[in-house]
């Protein structure tokens, strides 16, 4: 007779041992024999091992024992989700775009509401993308770079690569339709993570460049003489690169602006965010709340992507993470929550350096007087003729001790016979971001959080915004810039304002060291920072108006470097009702709990309005212009804000898209003390040119057929699988609106078509003695795929107001009506 097993083990305690490994085993395969070589027994262990569960809208929780295995389930979840973009994201960094697509095309479009590759941060044909990242990326150096770092962001890395193969592997041959057996979509290894991140710390810095630093590089194939004529091929442009410092004008350079026309867009129309973290002082609960609304692209590589990662005993996060970034970049965990607005502040500068005449080749240049040879870099790119063959072409890079050579002659800067300029970018060789935000997400509250940005120093371009449990809230542009003091600006080794450029020929001009920081950047004990009780906000103006309740300055005599933003100047906007609304709130109610702060995201007033129209409205309503005065009775009637039921915000966004370049708009100039509610009011003056804007607008909605008193609603949607989804907000910078929404078109005669960016993922958390209480909703949804039930199912949510509980601890989400769970192991 059979005994039962739970007897067979009480009876048999020394087999115990050998029966578990047996056990073990059968997951592997099963048991040996009991004859076999000692060796032969050896119980195979898996090298990746994780729980995927999914929760409503396709939330991925991956659970694991170690770094390795959260990488490893959250790349097959992100694939089963983005696969095609994702691969279009490996071409990008590989350079690789044009072997497959061709090389004078641009970067994916977005098709059929799938996805883009296009970058908002350059714009290159496929050729030239791949030269810049082949020669400004150096694998050699990301990989000593992380060689120094943490082993769990090693094995973060690891771990998502593999990931990533299994679901390549898992479902060959059933990809979505716009990859689906494509040549193009192949493995990827722990190097081409390390690309990925690279890629993503350049969005503020070497990108912003790119077209410059490939234009610096010279065809391999030609004469080093020609190659270097070519880049400067204007000798007024060579002569205005080595003007004197003191000399005001530039000779014959006709777009020494544009390195600031680059930074304004990339902070006010290619990057935003609101964040805003209110203290114990003014919650109802006492606890911290924050909310976290990012405004980032919608169809392109950087959408985000919401996760919740789990190690026991170890880290506990949940949020969303950006592109293949494989971290939690915004977020909570139990005790903190934490959000990112892109900073003000800029992570590089350009240096010229005097030329050693002597070289014929233009490769030598004088540090401190002393001869140095450039360091070089040549890269092949190959390309897709329209024939089918392939075509190669190379090109070699320059660099110096202080970055990469570039060339730009109608703004100065170029590479002659006696003079060259580089870019000094803080974050080329950042490897900290993985390891960085691994350490946000374990701080228990806000201190551990400034301690650990002061330790690791890696965040690439991004203010820092928490609140914790206990009430606490912290601000800090803890971002990797460039360690050059103000009084460095004041002296004769600034050269040239307008392009950020410095004299790289001498040492004393040099970016300086802080032995608590990576060379070359400022330490974050010496960067804009506060932590208080009450509140702190950002929408990308500089640190200054952190809260309007303590403006921060930066320590006497000097402040903080000028490269952290100016202070003492206008305020966008968006950064004003941002504070605006939220001091109102506060002397409406006292303490505000989630419900309030949700008001706040989404309460779409439009701040423009309501500083101009006071004293506009008497004006136009006075007019004798049949067309100025139907508008103005339907501003008057308007309720100032951009909601789906709005009559007359898509009448005053055409009037104010003009009349918003008009100059000295403003009656009450700004109050550096009230940079909130300065400058406002209509200056007499601009009325004419005011009525003016306001007749065009209205003579173009006409001719549209749009009515003047339209709802938002009905002219402002999204379209997905042919489902029109109604949406509300207003520009932001421009007008004033905290919820940013930029639509692809121009009014048409049936509305706004399609969101390019603005406002994707946003969440509101506070805390209970539970744990955290987090409302989240990711607009655009979790797949790129038209197919996947997760392509639109969240926009339908924002449009409605409607916010998601998120479920954070394993009994919430076993019981998500959409609960299911998968364990993953190789």
């Amino acid at each position: 007779m059979r005994r039962a097993f739970s007897d067979l083990v009480r009876q048999n305690r020394k087999v115990w041992p050998a029966l578990a490994a047996c056990l073990a085993g059968l997951a592997m395969g099963g048991c040996g024999r009991g004859d076999e070589a000692p060796e032969s027994r050896t119980v195979v262990r898996s090298q990746f091992r994780a729980e995927l569960a999914r929760t409503s809208h396709g939330i991925a929780h991956v659970r694991a024992s170690d770094f390795r295995g959260i990488g490893y389930g959250l790349a097959f979840a992100y694939a089963q989700d983005n696969v095609c973009m994702f691969a279009d994201t490996i071409l990008t960094v590989r350079g690789e775009r044009a072997r497959f697509f061709g090389a004078d095309k641009s970067a994916t479009p977005a098709r059929n509401g799938e996805y883009g590759a296009d970058s908002d941060f350059m714009k290159l044909n496929n050729e030239d993308s791949d030269f810049f990242f082949k020669g400004y990326l150096d694998a050699e150096q990301l990989k000593a770079g992380y060689a120094a770092g943490s082993q769990e962001a090693r094995d973060l890395l690891t771990g998502y690569a593999a990931g990533y193969n299994r679901y390549l592997k898992e479902y060959a041959g059933r990809y979505p339709a716009a990859c689906n057996k494509a040549p193009w979509v192949r493995p990827i290894t722990y190097d081409d993570m390390m690309l990925v991140l690279a890629e993503k710390a350049l969005h503020a810095s070497g990108q912003v460049f790119a077209r410059e630093i490939v234009d610096g590089a010279r065809d391999s194939a030609a004469p080093d003489s020609a190659a270097r004529d070519s880049a400067a091929p204007d000798s007024a442009a060579r002569e205005s690169a080595v003007a004197p410092a003191d000399k005001p004008e530039v000779i014959g350079v006709s777009d020494i602006g544009f390195l600031e026309r680059r930074l304004e867009r990339l902070t006010r129309e290619q990057l935003g965010s609101n964040g805003l973290a209110l203290g114990k002082e003014v919650t109802a609960s006492g606890r911290g709340i924050l909310l976290g609304n990012p405004h980032y692209p919608w169809t392109s590589t950087d959408r985000f992507y919401q996760a919740h990662l789990t190690i026991p005993g170890r880290y506990d996060a949940m949020g969303a993470i950006l592109g293949g970034i494989p971290m939690i970049v915004i977020g909570f965990n139990k005790d903190v929550a934490w959000t990112h607005t892109v900073t003000r502040a800029v992570h590089f500068t350009t240096f010229r350096l005097a030329l050693d005449t002597r070289d014929p080749s233009g490769t030598t240049y004088l540090y401190d007087g002393s001869p140095v040879k450039m360091s070089s870099k040549t890269v092949n790119v190959d390309s897709l003729r329209p024939d089918g063959s392939m075509g190669r072409r190379s090109k070699t890079f320059y660099f110096t001790k202080q970055g990469a050579v570039l060339v730009k002659p109608d703004a100065g800067i170029s590479w002659s016979s006696n003079v060259v300029h580089v870019l000094g970018d803080a974050n080329r060789h950042n490897t900290r971001l993985i390891e960085q935000w691994i350490g946000v997400g374990s701080a228990k509250n806000v201190g551990e959080i400034k301690a650990s940005l002061d330790r690791i120093v890696g965040l690439p371009w991004v203010n820092t915004m928490a609140a914790d449990r206990d009430g606490n809230v912290l601000y800090a542009d803890a971002s990797v810039v460039p360690k050059v003091g103000a009084e460095v600006f004041a002296s004769d080794c600034f050269v040239l304002p307008q392009l950020l450029m410095f004299d790289g020929s001498r040492r004393a001009c040099a970016w300086g060291e802080d032995p608590r920081a990576p060379a070359g950047v400022f330490s974050p004990a010496q960067v804009p920072w506060m932590t208080r009780t009450d509140y702190v906000g950002n929408s990308n103006d500089s640190y200054w108006l952190t809260t309007p309740r303590a403006l921060l300055t930066g320590p006497a005599p000097f402040g903080y470097s000028p490269l952290y933003g100016q202070t003492g100047v206008a305020q966008m906007l968006r950064t004003r009702i941002g504070f605006r609304q939220l001091e109102d709130a506060l002397a409406n109610n006292g303490r505000l709990g989630m419900g309030d702060v949700q008001e706040l995201a989404f309460a779409n007033r439009v701040y423009a309005a309501e500083l101009m129209l006071p004293e506009f409205l008497p004006l136009c309503g006075a007019s004798v212009d049949a067309i100025v005065a139907q508008a103005c009775r339907v501003l008057s009637a308007w309720d100032r804000h951009a909601n789906l039921d709005s009559r007359g915000a898509v009448l005053f966004r055409e009037f104010w898209n003009r009349a918003s370049l008009i100059p000295d708009k403003w009656a009450v100039p700004l109050d550096p003390a009230d940079p909130v509610n300065t400058p406002r009011g209509l200056a007499p003056a601009t009325g004419p040119a005011m009525l003016a804007a306001l007749k065009v607008a209205a003579q173009q909605m006409q001719a549209l057929s749009v009515p003047l008193d339209g709802r938002l609603g009905d002219y402002q949607g999204d379209t997905r699988n042919d489902i029109r989804v109604p949406l509300h907000g207003a520009i932001g910078d421009i007008d004033g609106s905290y919820n940013s929404i930029h639509m692809e078109t121009q009014l048409q005669a049936d509305g706004y078509h399609q969101v390019v960016w603005g406002t994707s993922y946003v969440q509101t958390v506070t805390f209970d003695e539970a744990g955290p209480v987090a409302h989240a909703m990711l607009l655009y949804g979790q797949s790129v795929d038209p197919t996947s039930p997760y392509h639109v199912d969240q926009l339908p949510l924002y449009s409605q107001k409607i916010w998601p509980l998120l479920p954070f601890t394993p009994g919430s989400m076993r019981a998500d009506p959409r609960y299911s769970v998968t364990t993953l192991s190789e």
